[in-house]
């Protein structure tokens, strides 16, 4: 019997997860779907993902993949598997691939979105979902900050310590705000590859600039320095959307 390699497209809210990747003693996005899947197909299950989201991080498009010898069809797969996970992860497509597709090694850009409730009052209902920031914010000093990350760079400033990788050189193809409906602002970053805390530690830094603790001059010497202890707080992470994985 042969070996089927099936991808997942994926919605997630992350709030009540201790982040995607298996731990013990914790619940995790990837345990809890491999252990539903592992009940459907009778066999053990690896799910690879394009990538780790962070405890309290959301995704709308979070890209996985698995190999099964299962002969239940791909439909009833997804429909039995939706069945079967709490109603805070949705499989919202699944489709056959070749055998070497690998959702993180083939995977071009990731596409992160960061949102910033700005004005006095909080949301309530998307407490989970937004940073809440009082005092107002310089916009246009946030969107020339962001504009500034466009290119190859060195991000050694915004990488978190105890990240896997050593080369810290990422390609920025976006970095963009986004509107600013009922005080919600937007960051927008599409990147080659991300590192640690990359993005939160991104944009607690351009928050500084938007207070106006730092200026873009500094903010574009602080990528230049290349050191964490400059830039600015971590980010929180109900904020933080995956938003699509390009390959």
């Amino acid at each position: 019997m042969d070996d089927k390699n099936i991808k997942f497209i994926l919605a997630y809210d992350g709030t009540h997860y201790h982040g995607w990747q298996r731990q013990r003693n914790e619940i995790t996005i990837q345990g809890v779907i491999e252990e539903r899947l592992q009940v459907m197909t009778g066999e053990p299950v690896n799910l690879v993902s394009s990538g780790r989201t962070d405890a309290g991080v959301h995704a709308l498009n979070q890209v996985c993949n698995f190999m099964t010898r299962s002969t239940i069809p791909l439909k009833s797969i997804q429909k039995g598997l939706n069945s079967l996970l709490p109603d805070d992860i949705f499989v919202k497509e699944a489709e056959y691939v070749p055998a070497e597709f690998h959702s993180r090694y083939n995977a071009k850009s990731k596409i992160y979105e960061y949102r910033i409730l700005n004005r006095e009052a909080p949301d309530v209902f998307r407490r989970s979902f937004q940073w809440h920031i009082r005092p107002a914010l310089d916009i246009k000093e946030m969107g020339v900050c962001v504009s500034q990350l466009k290119g190859t760079h060195d991000f050694s400033s915004f990488k978190s310590t105890g990240s896997g990788t050593t080369d810290p050189v990422r390609s920025v193809l976006l970095a963009e705000i986004n509107g600013f409906e009922s005080g919600v602002v937007r960051i927008v970053i599409e990147a080659d590859g991300f590192l640690r805390h990359m993005v939160r530690n991104i944009v607690g830094t351009v928050v500084e600039a938007g207070l106006g603790k730092i200026n873009q001059e500094r903010f574009k010497e602080i990528i230049d320095l290349r050191n964490r202890q400059l830039a600015g707080v971590k980010a929180p992470p109900q904020g933080l959307f995956l938003v699509k994985v390009r390959y």
